[in-house]
């Protein structure tokens, strides 16, 4: 049992935790979350016995085994193999044993080592470090190679690969998915459903929270705060917490009860289907998001390029590989405004090999690639972060795109990627992981792109963030391809998925569950096709000429009614920019200065009045587009 009473941790000048108590019973397994520097990776510290706490007490049996996942990257000549058969402490000693005894020539020694070499598996441990290392990616012939020959990525994998091969009681694993892909997330979270001991893992992955974590403890106004149940338990838990607390929750049920109706009156009809299916999974994201992030920094959207083609680019029976190999073949692919594509695949399959095809980065062996004439790709890749200066500011970076913008201008942007103040100004040594990722991620967003290329965009980023972002693209209008362990993102922000497997890029029919039982060897779930029933070929010329008169008079009794919803949508739109407008305006701070008090009061006047305004046209193109769809049927 681990108990932690009334403490109060530090870290800089600052405290993360204050006068916060926690009890974790043996053999649970528990995620802590909370936003970026909020303490997490402090407490694992204080755990692993690294930093003391300024006040209260932290007990851990003395007899407890702890093992712990590095996030150090490790330059070690040492096969990764037996870097892996490190983190078997005892194992390694009783090695040692052996080889002086053996060495001494002392035959009553080695008998015992021997035993007690057997009695904790040894014989075993090599080919269960192998496994490990398999079911984390690695292939066969990659197990002598030395550690230092893997990339960052790759090296982290063998530091989860070490702390699973330690004998422990309490197992602390520090972000273990970020690296993974959705293969070796599915494998990495049956191995933790199976682990006999006390887990705690720091996570920003909403799934595998779910999936493997039966408690949670969030670190808020530096609390410990503790929750029964998974994360989707935690967000009606805390939702319920925030309802009485803040007024905003019923603002929310009213707009939720808004795109309800929307949905009950278009979602059986074939023609809203897409705007209904739209509302669908804004629906679905707020009652399990927003109502929990209500206190969100991020606020930010895809802006619409000026122009666009269609399509943007096509992919013509092409082939792409490295030097003389290659790992894609007969590849074609149309992509056009709105297409909304998630790629799976097996590591290696060639997913991030497709996404560099696309951006242009790889030639292709055999066919083209066609791009538009107003296509504008934005791209995000992990090297992405180290392509950042670290000697310029946000506003720098940002600048440097586009030498017209203000200062003021690129701070009133950077706000909605919670980068405020000094640190929208100040060099970017200092930033985290995730605020690199998210100063990545903004640099995407100001360029306007209409095609998104993104692979594994939420490595670093944390929960709210996440969120942020699978709201943004939900409402993107260009064409989106996403490669993502982060099944909550890929259910929430795509339409179809695309299976990337021996060299050949394919139509998933399926869900990610289905996925999963692909990656583990069973038989596929076809979704259930829609069958849309072709016109009779039958009609007589008679019936023909009817049909068409019947047509064009309905066409002309529409008329009126289309052009009086093309308004509506126009003004709509018109009133949204401007609502998005006043909304970053009032996300800034200095609009709260003493002198700005007037101005502040006419921006809220205003946003007021521009969401009755929105709301009331929404009402107004339900009404209308319900009559023009009364008229079609009739």
């Amino acid at each position: 049992m681990i108990v932690l009473n009334n403490i109060t941790l530090q870290r800089g000048r600052e405290n993360v935790l204050e006068d916060t108590s926690l009890t974790i019973y043996e053999g649970r397994k528990v995620a802590l979350i909370g936003r970026n520097g909020c303490g997490k990776s402090s407490l694992f510290e204080l755990l692993l016995d690294n930093i003391s706490a300024e006040k209260g007490d932290a007990s851990v049996p003395s007899d407890c085994q702890i093992a712990h996942m590095a996030q150090e990257i490790t330059d070690s000549d040492t096969d990764a193999l037996n870097y892996v058969l490190d983190g078997h402490a005892q194992f390694r000693v009783i090695q040692y044993k052996i080889q002086q005894a053996e060495s001494d020539d002392d035959n009553h020694a080695l008998s015992h080592h021997y035993e007690e070499l057997q009695t904790i598996g040894g014989y075993q441990l090599e080919s269960k470090a192998a496994e490990l290392l398999s079911g984390l990616g690695f292939a066969n012939d990659e197990l002598n190679n030395p550690v230092n020959s893997f990339s960052g990525g790759w090296r982290i994998r063998l530091n989860l690969a070490k702390a699973l091969m330690s004998p422990s009681d309490v197992l602390l694993l520090d972000e273990p998915t970020n690296h993974l892909d959705l293969d070796t997330t599915f494998w990495l979270e049956q191995w933790l459903k199976r682990y006999p001991g006390t887990l705690i893992i720091i996570s920003h992955d909403r799934d595998f929270i779910d999936n493997v974590a039966k408690e949670i403890v969030h670190i808020e106004s530096k609390k410990l705060n503790f929750y029964k149940g998974n994360y989707s338990a935690f967000e009606k838990q805390r939702a319920e917490r925030l309802a009485l607390q803040q007024a905003n929750f019923d603002k929310q049920q009213r707009q939720i009860k808004h795109i309800q109706k929307f949905i009950t009156r278009f979602k059986a009809k074939a023609s809203k289907a897409k705007q209904a299916q739209s509302r669908i999974k804004q629906l679905n994201n707020m009652e399990l998001v927003a109502s929990v992030q209500i206190d969100s920094p991020f606020k930010f959207e895809f802006t619409e390029s000026e122009k666009t083609s269609n399509p943007l680019i096509t992919l013509r029976d092409i082939a792409l590989g490295y030097g003389a190999h290659k790992v894609l073949e007969n590849v074609g692919l149309s992509l056009h405004p709105g297409a909304r594509i998630g790629l799976l695949g097996v590591n290696g399959a060639g997913k991030s090999t497709l996404i560099k095809g696309i951006r242009g980065e790889l030639t292709p062996f055999t066919g083209e690639i066609v791009k538009g004439e107003h296509c504008y790709i934005g791209y995000f890749a992990q090297h992405q972060l180290e392509a950042l200066d670290l000697n310029a500011s946000a506003v720098t970076h940002i600048q440097r795109i586009s030498p017209q913008a203000s200062e003021q201008q690129a701070r009133n942007f950077l706000g909605g990627f919670d980068f405020h103040g000094d640190k929208a100004v100040e060099p970017i040594v200092p930033f985290s992981g995730g605020e690199k990722a998210r100063l990545a991620l903004a640099l995407i967003v100001w360029q306007k792109p209409n095609v998104l290329l993104l692979d594994e965009p939420t490595n670093h980023l944390d929960l709210d963030m996440r969120s942020a972002l699978t709201l943004a693209l939900q409402s993107f209008t260009g064409a989106l391809i996403v490669v993502s362990h982060d099944r909550h993102l890929l259910r929430h922000s795509v339409d179809e998925y695309l299976l990337i497997d021996q060299g050949r890029v394919e139509q998933f029919d399926g869900t990610l569950t289905d996925y999963h039982r692909w990656i583990n060897g069973g038989e596929l779930k076809k979704s259930e096709a829609q069958t849309i029933e072709k016109p009779s070929a039958s009609l007589t010329k008679t019936n023909k000429k009817l049909e068409r008169q019947h047509t064009a008079e309905l066409r002309k009794a529409q008329a009126p009614i289309k052009n009086r919803i093309k308004r509506i949508e126009k003004k709509m739109d018109q009133t949204q920019t401007r609502l998005n407008d006043v909304e970053k305006v009032l996300a800034d701070e200095s609009i709260y200065q003493p002198d700005q008090k007037h101005k502040l009061e006419d921006l809220i006047f205003e946003q007021t009045d521009l969401r009755k305004e929105l709301t009331a046209l929404e009402e107004s193109w339900l009404s209308l587009t319900d009559q023009l769809e009364s008229m079609t049927l009739s």
